[in-house]
């Protein structure tokens, strides 16, 4: 019903993903891989609501219709069983934007931030921008799987004296879907140490066959008092632009304290079109969502082959979910700087280098394999040069 295949032209659009690629002086056909939006259009029904919200013609100053939180609510009970509330949701510009809201609002200057890396880089930076420490709990990777360390895990709370732990789930970029017990022990041992749990779920919809995702607030009513779950619809139906996120946080308390930071920061109307498309692809985007899941499973399936019979000293860390996969080029031999150059300006393809998400990423690279079918036949054929 849906035609993935089709290849949309997104150059001179002020697209990041492209249009960055002769900013960085790279070559003209370089395909790009790395930043995590998709290449696919959104759902029809999210264009029209877009369309609709611009014909009115007046932009001015925007508040939730009431069918808004009726169309959330719905989404995340009927594909995850997760009842929300109403007065959970705080609407920000996004994920990040939420992140370092939260490390303002839940920790003091000089204060430890827990993190697990490899990890998404913003992770590391809202942390250090706002003057606070990252207080690492690097994961391990083990047979190609990643694992947690729960005895550092616990450690580094201790000595660190954290207050604060930014969790990621799905894991961006190793891929792991946390188990419920890998939650709950996690969360046991935060809610031991006074640790608050910031949930970054905004991956929550790409998982795949065989796993489940758990939202952390789900879990019971001690972990949802002591958590705040961040989502949004800009990574499931490509709306990165928009800029809208929802964010919940069932403990009064810890709501006040967000909605006092984001009052500081004079961040209080989300904006008319994220409104009206998040509202659109809660409430009609499921039929889009299972036919592109299916179409990147397609996808996976070339990458994973293609690198079986044609590159096998590249190692794919199977994903559990997202669309972003991470493969392990160590047995090349190259430094960091050298995987980036050849993959660069000899492959000519644009991904992320492992080392971007911190040291315990060196040897890796991160693919976003969320286009279509023939980039990414394309891009691996590319590999070849690597």
């Amino acid at each position: 019903m849906y035609n993935f295949d089709k290849l949309v032209e997104r150059r001179n659009t002020g697209s990041l993903k492209v249009d960055l690629i002769r900013r960085e002086g790279l070559p003209e056909d370089t395909l790009p891989l790395w930043v995590a939006d998709m290449d696919f259009e959104t759902v029809p029904e999210v264009k029209e609501a877009l369309k609709k919200a611009a014909d009115h013609g007046i932009y001015g100053y925007t508040i939730q219709k009431d069918t808004y939180f009726g169309a959330m609510r719905n989404w995340f009970l009927h594909r995850f069983g997760w009842e929300v509330k109403q007065e959970w949701a705080i609407q920000t510009p996004g994920v990040v934007f939420a992140l370092a809201a939260a490390v303002r609002a839940y920790t003091q200057e000089g204060e430890g931030v827990l993190i697990q890396r490899p990890v998404y880089h913003p992770f590391s930076r809202v942390i250090e921008a706002n003057g606070r420490i990252v207080v690492n709990n690097p994961l391990v990777y083990e047979e190609g799987r990643y694992q947690i360390d729960f005895a550092d895990f616990e450690e580094k709370i201790i000595r660190n004296h954290v207050k604060l732990f930014l969790l990621c789930n799905p894991h961006n970029p190793v891929g792991r879907v946390w188990k419920e017990e890998e939650l709950r022990r996690m969360g046991e041992i935060c809610f031991k140490h006074g640790v608050f749990v910031v949930a970054d779920e905004i991956h929550c919809d790409f998982i795949r066959k065989g796993f489940s995702h758990r939202n952390f607030a789900s879990l019971g009513e001690a972990f949802a008092n002591n958590c705040m779950v961040c989502t949004a619809p800009s990574k499931t139906f490509n709306l990165a632009g928009l800029q809208i996120s929802n964010i919940f946080i069932p403990n009064q308390d810890r709501r006040r304290q967000m909605q006092e930071e984001l009052e500081r920061v004079s961040c209080q109307e989300p904006g008319l079109f994220g409104l009206a498309a998040c509202e659109a692809a809660y409430r009609y985007g499921e039929p889009w969502l299972e036919e592109l899941l299916a179409y990147l499973e397609g996808n996976l399936e070339h990458i994973r082959s293609y690198l079986k019979e044609k590159l096998p000293k590249i190692t794919l860390v199977e994903p559990e979910g997202t669309y972003l996969l991470w493969m392990n080029v160590s047995s090349y031999g190259y430094s960091q700087e050298q995987v980036s150059d050849r993959l660069r300006n000899h492959a000519r393809i644009w991904v992320n280098d492992g080392a971007w998400f911190g040291p315990e990423g060196e040897g890796f690279l991160r693919l976003n394999m969320a286009s279509p079918r023939s980039v990414i036949a394309a891009a691996m054929e590319r590999l070849l040069e690597f």
